[in-house]
């Protein structure tokens, strides 16, 4: 009995596929990790303790996350920037921003988006004051 290549072999698929499920077909993003939506939680509770400078210091960096190319932004943030003394440990707000920073990084922009919105929710006038920023960044370089 002589061998056929497989080239030649044809497979033969059932004529009737069972139907695709909707929440399939659709192009939503996969649900976020249980990390990034923990990790979103901590950003979501210490914004509520902070104060309102600091909340302005987070503003000012959630702008020049969302503008990268933009100057502006990334000079304003170098403005907010002191240095601390060798001797002196970092304070709580500056570990939380450090932690969201590193956090930050790591997110797809999915969830990035995600966290706007989960902002959004808690702090509806925040995040208005978040858009008229990237707003008024148009234009300047």
């Amino acid at each position: 009995m002589p061998l056929e290549s497989s080239s030649s072999m044809q497979l033969s698929f059932p004529s009737s596929l069972p139907p695709v499920p909707d929440n399939f077909t659709n192009s939503s993003p996969p649900p976020m990790s249980y990390i990034t939506s923990q990790e979103m939680k901590c950003i979501l509770h210490w914004f509520a303790s902070w104060s309102g400078p600091q909340r302005e210091r987070f503003l000012q960096d959630l702008v020049a996350k969302a503008v990268p190319g933009k100057l502006q932004p990334l000079l304003e943030g170098l403005e907010q920037l002191s240095v601390s003394g060798a001797n002196r440990p970092p304070c709580i707000f500056e570990c939380q921003l450090r932690l969201w920073d590193q956090w930050f990084r790591g997110w797809a922009e999915e969830e990035r988006n995600e966290f706007v919105r989960q902002l959004e929710v808690s702090e509806p006038d925040f995040v208005a004051k978040f858009y008229q920023a990237v707003a008024a960044t148009s234009g300047k370089d």
